[in-house]
């Protein structure tokens, strides 16, 4: 799954082309830390630990959650099913003129997504109204342009945790499951929450950027949390991502017959690479 941090005025500009982006506050209750899945704890040394933390993750069974950008959301991956799903929501909370609430549902090689789009933008978008609560089936001949459409089961942390940890270049314990330290966002190649619009804007900050780490008591991660400092134009701003639930998730349901229509044509331009 690929998560990019767009703009929600360059998200909302698209929609009228015919796009999107990153993940829910409202559904993105923070995960408690947990699961059933046997780990080792974590290795000593701090470094190593964070490295370790994220093996769990390939396993592909958890719930996460990634909030702090202007899309925020949260989600299932359940690989005994071969099922995930993501849910998102952002919009403009300067002019209250947009919003989008959207729903990922992948199960094996069927795909599904929910795009419910509100405010005075939406009574220009055509059939936004109609659609709206409708999950649209996505066609997979159709997406093959379009990675955020798809989820690769090879490749199942939607945040890239393993990415950040790699990147880290000073670290200390700072308490029970509790790290923090630097990290040269530079070498972050494969991570939406630090993806490359963030990393190009911080400019000469980029190469120590703060953070913060939890991991539970098998030294599994539940938090990694990405202090951007301001740079140029752009506030500062805490970037986040959690998980749950390890060996523990549930499988992610089909959506209901009756909700189903066809993608339209709109929504595989929206998302177009």
């Amino acid at each position: 799954m690929i998560i990019r941090r767009w703009s929600v005025g360059v998200l909302a500009a698209a929609l009228f082309v015919p796009a999107l982006t990153a993940c829910n506050n409202s559904t993105a209750a923070e995960p408690a830390a947990g699961g059933a899945s046997a780990a080792p704890a974590a290795p000593a040394d701090p470094k190593e630990a964070l490295l370790a933390s994220t093996k769990e993750l390939s396993k592909g069974n958890f719930t996460f959650a990634i909030t702090g950008g202007e899309f925020n959301g949260s989600g299932t991956v359940h690989m005994p099913s071969k099922s995930a799903e993501m849910k998102m929501t952002g919009g403009d909370a300067a002019t209250e003129d947009f919003s989008m609430d959207m729903h990922f549902v992948f199960i094996d090689t069927e795909s599904w997504v929910k795009l419910d789009i509100s405010g005075p933008m939406a009574d220009a978008i055509p059939g936004a109204k109609e659609r709206k609560g409708k999950y649209q089936h996505l066609d997979r001949s159709k997406i093959k342009d379009a990675k955020d459409l798809q989820f690769d089961f090879a490749d199942v942390d939607p945040a890239g945790s393993e990415a950040l940890t790699k990147a880290i270049t000073d670290v200390k314990k700072t308490g029970e499951g509790t790290y923090e330290g630097t990290l040269d966002a530079t070498k972050v190649t494969d991570s939406d929450v630090l993806d490359a619009d963030i990393v190009k804007g911080l400019a000469d900050k980029a190469g120590a950027v703060p953070f913060t780490a939890k991991l539970d008591a098998q030294g599994r991660l539940t938090e990694f949390l990405v202090k951007v400092p301001a740079a140029g134009s752009a506030k500062a701003q805490e970037l986040k991502v959690t998980y749950a639930d390890y060996g523990a998730a549930t499988a992610v349901q089909q959506p209901p017959a009756d909700k189903v229509v066809e993608a339209s044509d709109q929504v595989y331009e929206m998302f177009k690479n």
